[in-house]
């Protein structure tokens, strides 16, 4: 997927190269992943441009490739990204969800007509006809989103959603098992900064002379 990246980002801070666990299963929470925070204060987000944005729904068999999604519409999907991570977060936190995520995420949901609509013109009479074509794409696929991020809200997956336990990263995941990072690169840093802690926090040891007592 394309993305749109702040800083200069070398080796180390390249992103995950796998969705987190369960964000193949739940498009939306790969929805909420679509921006991640790196090593080194650096930041990628694969909604950052309308051609990233369409990129992202292409592969998630949302928008065809040439649905030529413009600045507007990556916003929208941007906007909704946002309100379902603070969904997430407050599930994760045990807290109460934000009002305004949920009036937005209930929008969504029901922004897409179920059926084309009926218009009339001189020219054909009575007609069916879909919305513009690109505004169409975007509402079914934030309708699409919605709803799947309401159903992984309320399954039974919910409690085992985490958010990855390895700083700076700001991906939510899946939780199997004991694991509680998004990659393994992600659990690589975790464990690396715990045997780092655990070095520092030992007391010195004391230098010795040549006698073998401690040195004045």
């Amino acid at each position: 997927m394309a993305g749109t990246a702040t800083g200069a980002a070398g080796p180390a801070d390249e992103p995950p190269t796998s969705p987190a666990p369960g964000a193949e299963e739940y498009p939306s929470l790969d929805l909420a992943d679509s921006a991640i925070a790196l090593p080194g204060g650096h930041f990628i987000d694969f909604l950052g441009t309308p051609a990233a944005a369409n990129d992202w729904l292409t592969a998630h068999a949302l928008a065809p490739a040439d649905a030529g999604l413009r600045e507007t519409c990556a916003a929208q999907l941007r906007s909704l990204r946002e309100h379902v991570r603070s969904l997430i977060a407050a599930r994760t936190e045990g807290q109460a969800p934000p009002a305004g995520a949920l009036n937005a995420v209930n929008d969504a949901l029901t922004r897409a007509p179920a059926a084309e609509l009926l218009h009339w013109s001189a020219e054909r009479g009575l007609h069916r006809a879909a919305a513009h074509p690109t505004t169409q794409i975007l509402d079914h696929a934030l309708a699409a989103l919605a709803t799947d991020a309401a159903r992984l809200l309320t399954g039974p997956d919910a409690d085992r959603l985490t958010a990855c336990g390895s700083p700076p990263c700001n991906r939510y995941l899946l939780r199997r098992g004991r694991r509680h990072w998004c990659s393994t690169r992600c659990g690589d840093r975790a464990r690396a900064a715990r045997a780092y802690a655990r070095r520092t926090a030992r007391p010195a040891e004391p230098e010795t002379g040549a006698d073998g007592t401690p040195d004045a």
